[in-house]
């Protein structure tokens, strides 16, 4: 099965059905397909090439949907990349993806032509606005106009050449050096992820999840891709800024699946007033992407008592690994569960011996058909997350996150061993907002490391050492870095130090940072 059947089928069985709620918008299963199937169309039609590569460059709105079933329906591979990143960080993917297709919108275009402009391999842009933007000749690029190509251009379906071997999607995460990452999906392992969430999920066609999660995030993508493989809706909402909107929101549209993040649970939990609203129709709520705090996921229950409560974790690299049913939560609420299904997971040593003694903390490796096919472009970095696993000629996944088993067989998550920093739904690379201080000229020596954070779970946290008879400050230091990147990845907190500590062989010592 190819991902772009989800909505094919779905258009099929029930092609009036609302699939996608954008605003005061309101798509069809039949609209969004066609609109996808003209989009195909047009780009296949200005030579767009089977396994040709699009970058999906647009806030959550229709237009990011139908571009990416469309550029799938093309034969393409889609990367939905969020409109937060920085010119530098885009400019890095376009050149590691060799992307011949960017879809933008024109204010975000405005944002990123220098970029643009310098990028060989692209061929085209298709821009989201009514007119061609002024000064694109510039650009140096052609520009096609999507409304123009989806009123125009056939709403035929294309004719099939993909398999489901054949990639579907690069998700960029940064590794711990701050390059981005593209993670190798195929049609299969997006299919059986989904396929696998789905079940324990128990989604069904009347399912209608709320989506305020960015695209660019796997859990907000598939959230999508899971809503069209069962025929249910999805509210694509463009972010979760005002918590009482989202709230009115649930209970206006009988919300049945809502997908939060601890940032999200945190804020929720704030509200005096949550449990006088009339959430009889909310089924199930999820939370992944960092480790939700226990006390969080049971006020949660409190507040909501006939609603099932999933803790999960997953890493983009298989996107999903482990549930907790929504039984054991009050048992164990620390716990992230057990293998989803079609999956199976073991935690080794540092040698690579299986652990099978209860408790004992080891790296969990994984395996299953939606295990990545490795890192786009980088060997050396998908040999070290892929490696052979105890049958022969295969390969699993070694995630780099440190967990123990209890005796039942739960899954408990202790810690990273590299120092990727979670917070807010997002992953951060200390080294990347290293970098970036060290950009500026007052400061000699920078270290961020994660720190526990009420709302954010984590947050980011700066060391630095200024030179001598700077008057640089924190606010100044936090506004050089506001422009450079993304929100989320901006120190919440810098401290000033006369000097960093350093270990015996000169490096800097971040755990007497922790301390």
């Amino acid at each position: 099965m190819l991902v772009q059947e989800f909505l094919e089928k779905s258009a099929g069985n029930n092609p009036g059905k609302t699939a996608l709620v954008c605003g005061s918008n309101r798509y069809s299963y039949l609209e969004i397909d066609w609109a996808a199937n003209a989009l195909a169309s047009g780009l296949l039609g200005d030579g767009f090439q089977r396994k040709d590569r699009a970058i999906i460059y647009l806030e959550n709105s229709a237009e990011s949907v139908v571009s990416l079933f469309g550029v799938l329906k093309a034969g393409g591979i889609f990367a939905v990349i969020d409109p937060q990143v920085k010119a530098r960080k885009l400019q890095t993917i376009l050149e590691n993806s060799e992307a011949t297709t960017l879809i933008v919108s024109p204010h975000l275009l405005a944002q990123v032509s220098d970029v643009v402009v310098d990028a060989q391999s692209l061929r085209r842009i298709v821009v989201t606005g009514e007119v061609v933007p002024a000064g694109y000749e510039r650009i140096g690029k052609k520009v096609l106009l999507y409304h123009e190509i989806v009123a125009r251009a056939s709403s035929e379906k294309p004719p099939l050449d993909s398999i489901a071997v054949d990639l579907a999607s690069l998700v960029y995460t940064s590794g711990s050096t701050g390059i981005p990452k593209g993670v190798m999906l195929t049609h299969i392992n997006m299919v059986a992820a989904a396929t696998s969430i789905t079940q324990y999920l128990e989604n069904t066609s009347d399912d209608i999840i709320l989506d305020t999660l960015p695209l660019a995030f796997d859990y907000g993508l598939y959230q999508v891709l899971m809503g069209f493989k069962c025929g249910g809706t999805v509210i694509l909402e463009k972010g979760f800024v005002y918590p009482q909107q989202v709230i009115n929101l649930v209970v206006r549209e009988k919300v049945t699946g809502w997908p939060v993040v601890p940032t999200m649970a945190a804020l929720l939990l704030r509200l005096k007033d949550l449990d006088t609203h009339d959430f009889s129709c909310l089924r199930y709520m999820t939370s992944t992407g960092q480790a939700m705090p226990p006390n969080h996921l049971l006020k949660l229950q409190r507040i909501f008592p006939h609603v099932r409560i999933y803790s999960m974790y997953g890493l983009t690299e298989c996107k999903r690994v482990s549930y907790l049913p929504p039984s054991e939560l009050e048992r164990r609420p620390s716990s992230v569960g057990k293998a989803m299904p079609n999956t199976e997971v073991y935690i080794v040593d540092e040698n690579g011996g299986k652990i099978t003694e209860a408790n004992k903390s080891g790296e969990l490796v994984v395996r299953g058909p939606n295990v990545m096919q490795g890192y786009w472009k980088l060997p050396q970095e998908t040999d070290k997350a892929l490696r052979p696993g105890f049958y022969p000629e295969e390969k699993v996944l070694f995630t780099g996150d440190l967990f123990k088993m209890d005796e039942e067989g739960f899954l408990y998550f202790l810690g990273r061993k590299d120092d990727i920093i979670k917070t807010s739904g997002h992953m951060v690379s200390p080294k990347e907002v290293e970098n970036v201080l060290c950009e500026m000229e007052d400061i000699l020596e920078a270290a961020v490391i994660g720190v526990d954070d009420d709302i954010l779970g984590r947050a980011v946290a700066a060391f630095v050492n200024i030179a001598g008879g700077s008057t640089v400050t924190e606010k100044e230091i936090i506004a050089f870095c506001t422009e450079r990147l993304e929100s989320f990845a901006v120190p919440k907190r810098v401290i000033i130090l006369d000097a960093l500590p350093k270990t015996g062989n000169g490096k800097i010592c971040k755990q007497q940072l922790s301390a």
